[in-house]
């Protein structure tokens, strides 16, 4: 399964599974909406609770050592995962997440309870749609 990402799909594999995993533990909550506050104090405190979890620090620390470009496209695609976008906008969402990119990429990512499932739709949407190399 080749894609047009510049993430090798064992990489991709990977983040999908360890995100499944680490969402799917009980004790991991993330609240629909922000706390009163720090519009991200709860996904800072939820991170610092679970820091020793190893699942966790094996997606931070692959998510970490993505550069930019593929972060953006790991943004990109969870947006066409998510319905944002049509497979066919993959450039326009590439473009958008490249522009929206930030050092909290990586938090953002992670504190996204269904991020998972969004990179698997994703990849099934760019797949079928014939993006793929």
């Amino acid at each position: 399964m080749a894609t047009s990402l510049g993430i090798d799909d064992a990489t991709m594999e990977r983040l999908i599974h360890a995100a499944r995993e680490f969402h799917a533990k009980e004790d991991v909550v993330f609240p629909d909406t922000g706390a009163e506050g720090s519009d991200d104090d709860w996904a800072m405190q939820i991170l610092a609770d679970h820091a020793s979890d190893l699942t966790l620090q094996e997606l931070e620390g692959t998510l970490r050592d993505l550069g930019p470009e593929q972060q953006a496209e790991l943004q990109a695609l969870s947006g066409i995962g998510r319905g944002d976008y049509a497979a066919g906008d993959w450039d326009t969402a590439l473009e958008e997440a490249r522009e929206d990119w930030s050092p909290d990429t990586v938090r953002w990512l992670l504190t996204n309870p269904i991020i998972a499932d969004e990179w698997a739709a994703g990849l099934e949407q760019l797949e079928r749609e014939g993006n793929t190399d």
